[in-house]
C-alpha cells in the first residue's frame, strides 16, 4: 500500500518541487542545488527500493503483534482512526526525539538532516536503515488493538503531512504555528545553530513539543543554517546512509573499556569517553562554512540529470513489481537501481573513477537485455524494445568519452 501511494503522489511532489523552485527564483530566494536536488531524491528512492525487502520489520512484525498481544478488538472505523493518528504522532515525536537523542537511532535518522540546502526536496531525503528499529516504537498501537491496515494508513497520512512543512517559501502562520507543524518551526528543527538545536520533533502537532519542553520559535535575529554539525560533504547516497555508523564503530574500536564500547551507541550523538576524545577528536563545529558544491561541467550535469530521470521512471516500475517477481530476480533489480544512484552521486561529486563504474553498469545493462531478452523479473522483452535499451546504454557509453574529454579540458583551464 505505501508503495503505491508513494508512487501516486511522487508526480504530485515533483510539480510542487518545480513550483517551488520558480517561486524562489521569482522572489530571489531559491534555495536549490541541482545535485543537492538529485542527492535527496536519490535518498528517498533508495529507501522506498531497500523498504521492499525489510517489510518484516515494517509491517511484519507489528501484524504479529496485533494479532497476538491486542487487548482490544478495535474495528476499522473513523474514530479509531482519529484516535490511532493521535497516538501514532505521540510516539513518532518520541522516535523523532530519541532519533536526536541516541546515537544508534541518529545514525538512520541523520540522512534527513545531511542537506544543506532546504526545500521541497528535502522532505524526500529519507532513511534506509531506519526500520531497523523505529518499529519498537509503534508497538503501543499494536497493543492497543489498531488495525494492520489502519496503522499503515495514518503511517503515510503523518508521513505525507510533512511534505509540505519542508519549505523556505511559505513563512510564520500565526495561531498554526503553535498548534501544527509548519514550515516555520520545521526550519527550527533543521538547524544546526546552537539555540535551535534538538528542538521541534513533531510530526503533525507541535503540543507535544511544548509538553515535553522541546519547543522554539524560529526568531528573526538568528537565521537558520541548515545541515549538520559534522557536515557529511558528499553526494554519495550509500555514503550519506552508512555515515554515523562508521564513526561510532570507529570511536567503539578506540574505546578501551568494553562498557563504552557500548555506551557510544546510545548515549548522545558525538559523545565520546575521555581516551576516545584523545585518540580520534572530533572536528570543531563550525557554523557558517562554504556549502559543499563541486564545479561540474555542463555535460557532466545533463547526463547525470538525464541518468537520474531514467532510473527515478524505472524505479517506478520496480515498486510496482517487487511483490510478484522472484526474490533473486527482485534483488538484482535493486541493487542495479543502487548501482545506478551510487554512481551518479559519485560523478555529481566529479569523480573520474566513477565513470568507469557507470562504463560497467551501462555494459551490464546491454549485456543482461541481449543475453536473456528480459527485464529484471518474468518480462519478456519485445525485439524492439531489446534494441532500443541497448541502443541506449551504448549511446550512454559515447556519452561518457565526451564526458572524460570535457573534464580533462576543464582541469587544463
Amino acid at each position: 500500500m505505501q508503495e503505491q501511494v508513494i508512487t501516486i503522489a511522487s508526480p504530485i511532489f515533483i510539480i510542487l518541487i518545480i513550483l517551488e523552485l520558480l517561486i524562489g527564483h521569482k522572489r530571489g530566494n531559491a534555495n536549490f542545488l541541482l545535485s543537492d536536488t538529485m542527492n535527496s531524491m536519490s535518498l528517498g528512492m533508495l529507501m522506498q527500493i531497500t523498504n521492499a525487502f525489510m517489510k518484516v520489520l515494517l509491517i511484519g512484525i507489528y501484524a504479529w503483534v496485533w494479532r497476538h498481544c491486542a487487548l482490544f478488538e478495535l474495528p476499522n472505523t473513523w474514530w479509531v482512526w482519529l484516535c490511532g493518528l493521535l497516538v501514532y504522532d505521540f510516539l513518532y515525536y518520541w522516535l523523532h526525539r530519541c532519533g536526536h537523542e541516541m546515537a544508534v537511532l541518529w545514525a538512520a535518522h541523520v540522512v534527513h538532516h545531511q542537506s544543506e540546502c532546504y526545500n521541497l526536496s528535502t522532505a524526500l531525503r529519507q532513511t534506509s536503515s531506519g526500520p531497523l528499529l523505529a518499529w519498537i516504537f509503534y508497538l503501543p498501537l499494536a497493543i492497543l488493538g489498531v488495525p494492520v491496515e489502519t496503522f499503515v494508513a495514518i503511517g503515510l497520512i503523518d508521513l505525507l503531512y510533512q511534505f509540505w512543512v519542508h519549505t523556505e517559501q511559505i513563512g510564520k502562520l500565526g495561531w498554526f504555528d503553535r498548534v501544527f507543524v509548519s514550515p516555520s518551526n520545521h526550519r527550527v528543527h533543521h538547524a544546526t545553530n546552537d539555540i535551535y538545536l534538538d528542538k521541534n520533533y513533531g510530526g503533525i502537532l507541535m503540543i507535544w513539543d511544548r509538553l515535553f519542553g522541546t519547543f522554539i520559535e524560529e526568531l528573526d535575529e538568528h537565521k537558520v543554517v541548515y545541515g549538520t554539525r559534522s557536515p557529511l560533504r558528499s553526494w554519495n547516497p550509500i555514503k550519506a546512509n552508512i555515515e554515523v555508523y562508521q564513526k561510532i564503530l570507529q570511536d567503539a574500536g578506540y574505546a578501551s573499556n568494553w562498557v563504552d564500547k557500548i555506551r557510544i551507541w546510545f548515549k548522545h550523538p558525538g559523545w565520546q569517553p575521555a581516551d576516545v576524545a584523545q585518540k580520534n577528536p572530533h572536528a570543531p563545529f563550525v557554523l557558517h562554512r562554504p556549502k559543499f558544491a563541486p564545479v561540474l561541467p555542463v555535460s557532466w550535469k545533463i547526463y547525470c540529470f538525464i541518468q537520474f530521470v531514467l532510473i527515478l521512471l524505472i524505479t517506478t516500475h520496480f515498486l510496482a513489481v517487487d511483490r510478484v517477481i522472484p526474490f533473486a530476480d527482485c534483488a538484482l533489480y535493486g541493487v542495479w537501481l543502487g548501482a545506478g544512484l551510487f554512481i551518479i552521486g559519485g560523478m555529481t561529486e566529479s569523480r573520474q573513477h566513477y565513470l568507469w563504474l557507470e562504463s560497467l553498469r551501462l555494459v551490464f545493462t546491454g549485456a543482461y537485455v541481449q543475453l536473456t531478452g528480459m527485464w529484471f523479473g518474468d518480462f519478456v522483452l519485445p525485439k524492439a524494445a531489446q534494441f532500443a535499451i541497448i541502443a541506449v546504454a551504448m549511446a550512454c557509453l559515447l556519452g561518457l568519452m565526451v564526458l572524460v574529454k570535457d573534464m580533462n579540458q576543464e582541469q587544463k583551464v
